[in-house]
């Protein structure tokens, strides 16, 4: 089974996107195991609508967040979860034209969900979380 799981390394010290990435997290280790069980196509696409689902909420919640602050980066992150959106209708489509989840639908699961997430989190979500932390504190400066 494939490990994945929310540590420090993910963390972007604003406590609202930490929580939210932990449960999305969560969410993709639920659906990857149901995955790599061989738990059917059906389940693959109910965890799939989840996924989708929270990711949907997450990244609006993220994008709200930067657009409160004024986040000058906005666009380019945007574009970002643009990116992510796509790739899970690739898994919709790839789900609708096979039995179900297979070895090549986890990996590509692997390398555009959780890779991607982890490599958005550590760059450009950690970028936001400086950001609104060097705005709260500039006296400090």
């Amino acid at each position: 089974m494939t490990n994945i799981t929310f540590d420090d390394n993910l963390i972007t010290g604003n406590d609202t996107i930490d929580t939210q990435h932990e449960e999305l997290i969560n969410r993709i280790q639920q659906f990857v195991a149901a995955c790599e069980s061989g738990d059917g196509k059906v389940k693959a696409i109910k965890m799939l609508d989840y996924l989708d689902e929270y990711t949907n909420f997450h990244f609006q919640a993220e994008e709200e967040l930067q657009k409160k602050v004024s986040y000058p980066e906005l666009a380019k992150h945007q574009e970002k979860h643009d990116e992510f959106k796509k790739s899970i209708q690739e898994l919709y489509d790839f789900l609708n034209e096979n039995e179900g989840p297979n070895e090549q639908f986890i990996e590509q699961v692997k390398i555009n969900v959780v890779d991607w997430l982890f490599k958005h989190i550590k760059t450009f979500d950690r970028s936001v979380a400086e950001y609104i932390h060097l705005n709260n504190n500039a006296e400090r400066l």
